[in-house]
């Protein structure tokens, strides 16, 4: 796991998921690309998967949250009780935030592709709102399995959703499936498309950090 802070007695943290095979350190170098506000630091979490066979892959073992039996731009077939154990253990890392003095309203979640989904799942059921979710270029496995366990904190929790229009991997109509269970949900959300495929670009990381500055800023005055 690799930890980053902007600046001395964070007062905010992210924590932030890779993607399917990559690791903690995938995402490190756009912090300083973000524009964060400098007057309030900010604790980036990148955590490392679990190495675990990955079905679609023909079993090879590579870092990932959950186990994807089938793998198809428009469909997915995964392990989800490996995405509950996944979820599980960033509720830890939550937690552990919480004890470090940063409460969970003040803790967002970022995730990129398979860890999106993860993110989604974590931040929906919470117990407690969070300062955020991030969902970039993902989906939500269950849709409805997420919708029936979020929990009402999920309302207060508002969230930033990424999405390119040529992603061959996991589609854009995945991602609105995802978009439009949020809304079911009553949740407070930004959409973006970019013109990209399955990545993430500089005017995306730009508008990220200006939405975390905005709900940084929103929570310091309220």
């Amino acid at each position: 796991m690799i930890e980053l802070e902007t600046g001395t007695s964070p007062q905010f943290a992210v924590i932030w998921l890779h993607g399917l095979g990559a690791d903690g350190s995938d995402f490190e170098p756009i912090v300083p690309y973000l524009g964060l506000d400098p007057s309030v630091p900010i604790r980036f979490v990148f955590p490392n998967a679990p190495q675990i066979p990955v079905t679609c892959n023909g079993g090879f073992v590579m870092p990932a949250w959950y186990d994807i039996i089938t793998l198809a731009p428009d469909s997915r077939e995964i392990d989800e009780a490996g995405l509950a154990v996944s979820s599980a253990s960033i509720r830890q890392l939550i937690a552990r935030e919480a004890a470090r003095g940063i409460p969970a309203q003040q803790v967002f979640l970022a995730g990129f592709s398979q860890g999106g989904a993860v993110a989604y799942l974590t931040g929906l059921t919470h117990s407690e709102p969070l300062a955020g979710i991030m969902a970039l270029s993902t989906y939500m496995p269950s849709p409805l399995q997420v919708a029936h366990a979020a929990t009402p904190a999920s309302r207060d929790t508002p969230l930033f959703i990424a999405h390119g229009t040529q992603d061959a991997v996991v589609s854009l109509a995945l991602g609105e499936i995802a978009r439009d269970t949020v809304a079911q949900l009553g949740c407070e959300f930004e959409w973006h498309t970019y013109p990209m495929g399955h990545e993430v670009c500089l005017p995306e990381i730009q508008a990220i950090g200006a939405w975390i500055n905005a709900q940084t800023s929103s929570r310091q005055t309220s």
